[in-house]
């Protein structure tokens, strides 16, 4: 499965899509993220929890309803 389950589709000219997917792609290839990538590969997933990368660094699985909690956690206001 590739990304998320909802597609929500961004209204984007062609420059301006080209020019997002060229980001996002340099995005997902940082070290830092391939290592993230490549450890949630070894933990495995589970579609009862998600896998949650604190700034310490270390990993904790966490239930989907919880990580997902956008209020819970202050992410917006």
């Amino acid at each position: 499965m590739k990304g998320s389950p909802i597609k929500l589709k961004q209204k984007l000219s062609p420059k301006a899509a080209a020019a997002k997917k060229r980001r996002d792609k340099a995005a997902a290839m940082t070290p830092k993220r391939r290592a993230r990538k490549a450890e949630n590969q070894r933990i495995g997933q589970s579609s009862e929890y998600d896998l949650h990368h604190k700034s310490d660094g270390s990993v904790v699985k966490m239930s989907t309803k919880n990580n997902r909690n956008v209020w819970k956690h202050g992410e917006r206001k």
